[in-house]
């Protein structure tokens, strides 16, 4: 090692100060690059690649706060549905179709169980109900009672048809389900 140091010394001290001054300066470049290529750009490589992954971040991040706002948008009428299922007072559906016809002063004709899909969550029963000749303002009246009931009960199917003998009066059929939350 330390005849290569001798000779780089002597051949130094051979050159002329023109030729020291050229040979320093494309010693100075050799650093310079050397330098450049371990420090400087791998330094700008991993922070352009910083600035990439941030971005990529950002947007992953705005992706998943437009599908939170939609999932909320979504689950807040479920959640309010589940909370009547589970708070609402629970109750055989054809007493309380009763009393609420009876409040509107329907008679009903009949009241027939349908059957439902099973559900893990909630137990669905059906009942199909038919009204015979009774006016609008009563229909109206019975199913605002039933949509509006403590008890969750929905309207499924609705058929209205006017009677030939007396067109003012209607005969109607219409599908109400109550749910309950099937016990764990």
């Amino acid at each position: 090692m330390k005849t290569w140091w001798n000779r780089l010394v002597d051949a130094w001290t051979d050159l002329n100060g023109r030729e020291r001054a050229l040979v320093g300066a494309v010693g100075v470049v050799a650093l310079l690059g050397l330098f450049w290529l371990t420090l400087v750009a791998p330094t700008l490589d991993w922070a352009a690649s910083a600035e990439r992954r941030a971005a990529t971040a950002r947007d992953e991040l705005r992706a998943v706060q437009a599908l939170r706002s939609q999932f909320d948008r979504v689950n807040a009428p479920l959640s309010r549905v589940r909370e009547r299922i589970h708070s609402g007072p629970k109750g055989e559906i054809f007493t309380t179709l009763e009393d609420l016809a009876r409040k509107s002063a329907v008679k009903v004709a009949s009241m027939e169980p349908r059957t439902s899909p099973a559900s893990e969550a909630y137990k669905e029963t059906k009942v199909q109900v038919v009204l015979k000749s009774v006016s609008l303002a009563q229909t109206v009246n019975y199913l605002h009672r039933i949509e509006s009931a403590p008890q969750l009960l929905s309207v499924k199917s609705l058929r209205i048809r006017a009677r030939a003998d007396k067109p003012e009066l209607l005969d109607v059929t219409f599908t109400v389900s109550s749910f309950e939350p099937v016990p764990s």
